[in-house]
């Protein structure tokens, strides 16, 4: 329930926004198409497609940018499709203004706020989420022996048969360090992360090397 309330708080004046300036856009759109011949129910079927077509486009291009298919200096299919409605959206609602500049600022805002509202929510449908790697627990790390960083690191410290877990979650951490900085982990850095000694931080580095 609260979950669903934070979520409510968030996105809900975003709905909103989209809801109201999707029916603005869609007006003088409707009323453009009615007025060069696109009478009845097609003047609607003309204000669907063009403001669908834009909420597809941006889908689409945010689903190849989460799949890594999308590159700045490439002009892909969603993006020629999403600047055509764009264009023809703008274009629609500019051509109910009053032949003023005000008049054209206010009959674009309803087709930019809409715009607006779908690029929002559709980056915060893409949006990473935060890391929730789960620390091992502690029955794991009982497994283990441990020494504090200050004693010295010859000393005897036995790794024996790593626990799963400890394993797992240094595999985790040193896939997140290599997505994020684009090399493998080091034994100081993954020492740091885990919290354990220099011996132990060596024998999962070399576990996770071999396998």
């Amino acid at each position: 329930m609260r979950r669903f309330a934070r979520w409510l708080l968030d996105t809900g004046p975003v709905l909103v926004l989209a809801a109201i300036a999707g029916a603005g856009s869609f007006t003088h759109i409707r009323d453009t198409a009615s007025q060069h011949g696109q009478t009845g129910w097609m003047s609607w079927a003309v204000a669907v497609c063009i403001d669908l077509t834009c909420v597809m486009a941006a889908r689409e291009r945010q689903r190849d940018k989460k799949a890594g298919k999308a590159r700045p200096a490439r002009l892909t299919w969603p993006v020629l499709v999403l600047t055509g409605g764009i264009v023809l959206s703008l274009a629609a609602n500019l051509a109910q203004a009053d032949p003023t500049v005000w008049g054209w600022i206010t009959a674009a805002t309803p087709a930019a706020a809409f715009l607006i509202a779908v690029s929002m929510l559709e980056r915060r449908a893409t949006r990473p989420e935060s890391s929730t790697t789960p620390a091992p627990s502690s029955s794991a790390l009982e497994l283990v022996p441990h020494h504090p960083q200050d004693e010295d690191d010859g000393q005897d410290e036995r790794d024996g048969d790593l626990a799963p877990a400890l394993v797992d979650y240094a595999r985790r951490v040193a896939d997140e360090h290599h997505a994020k900085h684009g090399k493998p982990i080091t034994r100081d850095a993954l020492r740091a992360h885990l919290g354990v000694s220099n011996q132990l931080a060596s024998d999962l580095l070399r576990t996770l090397r071999t396998a």
